[in-house]
């Protein structure tokens, strides 16, 4: 019998995230969303597909929670977009309310869940999760490394005319413009950036990367990005479905990890089926230290305005 996963938000992203799990057929999967008929119309698209792609995994769009009891993950990306000149950070209160609503529902029908948030300011929904649900810690964790890594990836990959295969990136902190990229770690073919780029190539690299999310939202100036988030939610669950051990770059909930306590933060950290198994630690500069105490005061002044404390 397979695992059932419930993406909660059937917009872009996360309608992109329900197609990339299916189609991998490790899971089936609900779509759920407020908006009647939508989910339905694409669940029912992408079965349609199930031919071509190869799927046998069910896929089912509802408006009911109910539909989503018993689910293994569940995949939270309701909430506002980010529209052009708007910074994660303004939709904290909107989606404080939204992301609420939908935690109550989800530990209702699915007690037993590990939780995706996708939503953003995600750092703090990820911190709001956590408080809403009253789960463990290793069961709420952030999509945000796998993005960001990506993100910087593709970007030296186009800058040095090589394979996105043979580029590894080390990002840590929050998601968004305060992210850490650690480029003494962030290698080529196994060679540290630092001994390939000049360091004002790099600069501007670091800083494409953690402003990819605007740069985007400011060419389609309806949305934001889906593409890249919703196959890296995809990746995040089958680690969790497929129990892979896999160390990936995730928002986790720190209790003294890199001398930080009591905040949602981007870190690597082993993925399996109870979740963030473990959190991987390593020594950091005292500039990287820095940076890394500075992202997450970023985070705490976030999680201070939705007064949970």
């Amino acid at each position: 019998m397979r695992k059932k996963i419930t993406v909660i938000g059937a917009g872009n992203v996360g309608a992109t995230a329900a197609q990339r799990i299916w189609q991998r057929g490790f899971a089936d999967v609900v779509l759920l969303d407020i908006i009647a008929g939508m989910p339905q119309g694409k669940a029912i698209d992408l079965m349609h597909s199930g031919p071509i792609t190869g799927s046998d995994a069910h896929i089912t769009g509802t408006n009911d929670y109910a539909k989503t009891s018993d689910s293994d993950i569940v995949v939270v990306t309701s909430g506002l977009p980010r529209k052009p000149g708007m910074s994660r950070d303004d939709l904290l209160s909107a989606n404080q309310e939204i992301v609420t609503g939908v935690i109550r529902n989800v530990v209702k029908y699915s007690p037993g869940c590990i939780l995706i948030i996708v939503t953003n300011p995600l750092d703090a929904m990820a911190y709001l999760a956590l408080h809403v649900s009253g789960f463990p810690r290793n069961r709420v964790m952030g999509m945000s490394g796998v993005l960001d890594t990506a993100r910087m990836r593709a970007i030296i990959a186009a800058e040095m005319n090589v394979s996105v295969e043979d580029v590894t990136a080390i990002i840590l902190g929050a998601h968004g413009d305060t992210m850490v990229a650690i480029p003494r770690l962030t290698t080529v073919g196994g060679v540290p950036i630092t001994e390939l780029l000049p360091s004002t190539t790099i600069d501007i690299i670091m800083d494409r990367a953690a402003h990819s999310g605007a740069e985007v939202v400011s060419l389609l100036k309806t949305g934001s990005a889906f593409y890249a988030p919703g196959l890296a939610v995809a990746h995040m669950a089958e680690a969790v479905i497929m129990d892979t051990k896999r160390i990936l770059p995730v928002s986790a909930y720190l209790k003294g990890e890199y001398g930080i306590d009591g905040v949602f933060l981007g870190v690597p950290a082993k993925i399996g089926s109870a979740g963030v198994e473990q959190i991987l630690e390593f020594q950091l500069t005292a500039e990287e230290a820095a940076s890394l105490q500075k992202s997450a005061g970023s985070v705490r002044e976030l999680v201070d305005l939705m007064k949970l404390r």
